[in-house]
């Protein structure tokens, strides 16, 4: 009786545990779908990512590795680190919490035929929403059927087509490095000045074919729509007047454009906004303000992308200050500076170095051309007021020194600027109070090798033009030295710098109307190139 007692209690609690570990092996899978499905469901996209490899694929002396920090509208920060030295995608969530590596061919793969230039990373399935099968356990004498989540048609929207317009242009400036030049019936680049010629040929090309511009309508004359166009400061009017006038580049349809130009003038906000001598930036502060409030109002543009594909252009000394009125125009837009200085927060990978022209009468007939290098008797010259820390330590050292070294504060009674630029090999073109000077395009355009002395200064286009195949760049600590480090240079190479300055000099012409090639389209290049190293998406 006992034997049968304990043997019924094992049949049941035999009977019992085979029930619970049953209903165990079935709940556990349904509740990690469900953990699993929660997860990937909640997951916010930001609106914009870093592309982690630079747009420009060629070699460059500056180093463009940064972060990038960019605030949300939530106040919450997002951060994307630019990095010239991988291929991939790197998208970072809203929240920080994870990086996201994505195939650079992924956007509308569905059209798109593979990159095979572009380097293919493995992506582990909880890095994508994307349908997935998950395993389970079926109960006993039932099929076993898996589990599947259902998977969302998506719509393309304009902009989704207009971002697969920039893969298709990333992919081809790629793979341009390993094709043949490209015929051009203006001009193929070609030689050492360019880091690589027939990629940054291709990315001019594809800049023709497709790079659109909006210019905000929103503002009046002299401040909005106005500039400077014979002075110092002259390239903000020129580039303002020329890009206005423009049916190639310019769209009046903000659905297709790639970027958003900031019509504003630096200079003439100083001229008409300023109180001059009161010290105070207020109101130029407010100005900008005022503007960004108004444009992010009625458009959704600025918000959509945190100001990250706006652009801003300034040649006058407080360009740099002016961006600092907004948080984001500083941090996330495109901002365009002659006062290219990376100890006040220029960003090589996300700025844009431009050149300043002193065009006295607004146009540079006349002041174009010079002799052979036979034909210049003097080794180096200057002539300029003393002003900032580095222009008293040139004329200490080498004021009336030399008679090969023509160093003057003022020019002696009747000896030309010009006529002197044209007779010296080398034109000496150190900072001032800021980092830019004139100098350097003075001396491109009469044939002079340029000699940069100044400190934090990233020189214009550098992301195009190897500045060490035409000019020279001396520190502050070696001006003593100066003559010697010129004296250096040999006859041969001096004549090789000479010719390949004549060779870059188109880069930085003013034309009106603008031609192939000059200031306003290498500008424009430059702009492009930052354009195609981030990617925008809809919140859908």
């Amino acid at each position: 009786m006992g034997n049968c007692k304990r043997n019924c209690c094992a049949r049941w609690w035999g009977s019992k545990t085979t029930s619970s570990t049953k209903l165990l092996l079935f709940m556990v899978p349904l509740i990690v779908v469900a953990g699993l499905v929660s997860v990937l469901g909640t997951s916010n996209t930001s609106n914009w990512v870093f592309i982690a490899n630079r747009p420009f694929p060629w070699s460059s002396s500056v180093d463009l590795s940064s972060s990038m920090e960019v605030s949300d509208s939530s106040g919450k920060q997002r951060e994307g680190v630019v990095d010239i030295r991988s291929r991939a995608v790197v998208a970072v969530d809203a929240h920080d919490k994870e990086e996201k590596a994505i195939s650079d061919d992924t956007l509308l793969n569905h059209s798109l035929s593979p990159i095979q230039t572009v380097q293919q990373l493995n992506i582990s399935e909880d890095t994508l929403n994307v349908s997935k099968i998950w395993p389970t356990i079926a109960p006993m004498n039932e099929p076993f059927l898996p589990l599947t989540t259902p998977r969302r048609e998506r719509k393309f929207s304009i902009l989704d087509r207009t971002e697969a317009g920039l893969l298709q242009a990333r992919a081809a400036i790629r793979e341009a490095k390993n094709e043949n030049e490209t015929a051009d019936p203006d001009y193929v680049p070609v030689g050492p000045m360019y880091w690589n010629p027939k990629a940054f040929h291709r990315s001019y090309l594809e800049m023709e074919k497709q790079f659109k511009v909006f210019v905000y309508e929103e503002g009046e004359p002299p401040v909005y729509h106005n500039g400077p166009c014979k002075s110092i400061y002259a390239m903000e009017g020129n580039f303002m007047h020329a890009i206005e006038m423009n049916n190639q580049f310019r769209t009046k349809d903000p659905e297709k454009a790639h970027v958003f130009f900031l019509p504003f003038s630096v200079a003439m906000m100083v001229q008409f906004v300023y109180v001059r001598d009161s010290h105070d930036f207020s109101p130029i502060r407010k100005t900008v303000t005022d503007y960004i409030d108004l444009i992010s109002g009625r458009y959704p543009y600025w918000n959509r992308s945190l100001g990250a594909d706006h652009f801003m252009l300034a040649c006058h000394d407080w360009g740099p200050e002016t961006s600092f009125s907004v948080p984001n125009l500083y941090k996330n837009s495109i901002r365009v500076l002659c006062n290219a200085n990376t100890s006040e927060g220029f960003n090589p990978a996300k700025d844009v170095s431009f050149p300043e022209i002193n065009l006295q009468t607004g146009r540079i007939h006349g002041f174009v051309g010079g002799p052979s290098a036979s034909k210049r008797p003097f080794l180096a010259f200057f002539a300029g007021g003393v002003h900032g820390p580095i222009r008293p330590v040139l004329l200490e050292h080498w004021e009336n020194k030399d008679e090969d070294m023509k160093v003057h504060q003022y020019l002696p009674k009747g000896v030309s600027y010009y006529e002197m630029l044209r007779k010296s090999k080398f034109c000496l073109c150190p900072s001032g109070y800021e980092v830019a000077s004139p100098r350097l395009v003075e001396a491109i355009y009469t044939g002079c090798v340029p000699v940069l002395i100044s400190e934090h200064y990233v020189p214009p286009f550098s992301d195009v033009l190897n500045w060490k195949a035409f000019s020279v760049e001396v520190s502050v600590k070696d001006i003593p030295n100066l003559k010697k480090i010129l004296m250096s240079i040999s006859p041969r190479q001096f004549i090789r710098m000479q010719r390949r300055v004549g060779l870059i000099r188109r880069h930085f012409e003013v034309h009106s109307p603008p031609q192939r090639f000059d200031v306003f389209h290498m500008i424009l290049h430059s702009v492009w190139l930052r354009r195609l190293n981030f990617r925008l998406h809809d919140d859908q």
